[in-house]
């Protein structure tokens, strides 16, 4: 099924989702009346007129090992940061989520924890995907040579922002050292306050 962009939101959007392989017009490859441009989901054709047209992927078994794992584990990434993200608003100071104050510090490291988590499941299948448009560059086999796209830049700029973020997150949510340092016991002027002995 060919997908033609209607205007230039939706154009923004198929040029964000598919430059994850682009074509390379290096050595011998001089054709550059049309450049071939590969996604998670989709493959695109641009003319040199600058008309384009993409078309989904028939079956997710015709993709390579490493599109078909980018799939999956870019889809737990966005999902955990999702979460992460509600968790870290439901653990802050400034809401009511939670009426303990000495659980937030606690909730705010599970957030910290999911970020990081997230950002490497996203830099995984950015990397991989990477090692193999590079191997596939240079090897003399593969005539139809591809070069990184944008969103592998993208990927691994988020994995390493989402790495910060869980990493700041995980330092700065130590529990408060007066919240937990024991219970006071208060006694009244009854028999039952402790007796001292006068020399």
């Amino acid at each position: 099924m060919y997908i033609q962009p209607e205007d230039n939101t939706e154009a923004w959007v198929l040029q964000g989702s598919i430059l994850w392989k682009v074509s390379s017009f290096t050595g011998q490859n001089i054709v550059t009346a049309q450049v071939n441009q590969d996604g998670l989901w989709m493959s695109c054709v641009v003319q040199s007129t600058g008309q384009q047209q993409c078309k989904k992927y028939d079956s997710l078994l015709i993709l390579a090992a490493d599109l078909q794992a980018a799939r999956a584990l870019t889809i737990i990434s966005c999902f955990l940061c999702s979460i992460s993200i509600l968790i870290l608003f439901a653990g802050s100071d400034f809401t009511t989520c939670v009426q303990n104050e000495d659980a937030k510090p606690k909730i705010t490291l599970v957030a910290g924890i999911g970020l990081l988590l997230s950002g490497l499941l996203l830099i995984i299948p950015v990397s991989w995907s990477a090692n193999t448009i590079i191997r596939e560059f240079y090897s003399p086999l593969v005539a139809q040579k591809k070069e990184l796209g944008a969103c592998i830049f993208v990927g691994w700029a988020g994995g390493v922002l989402l790495l910060l973020g869980g990493g700041l997150l995980c330092c700065f949510s130590r529990v408060r050292s007066g919240s937990s340092g024991g219970t006071a016991k208060y006694y009244s002027n009854s028999a039952s306050a402790p007796s001292s002995n006068y020399v």
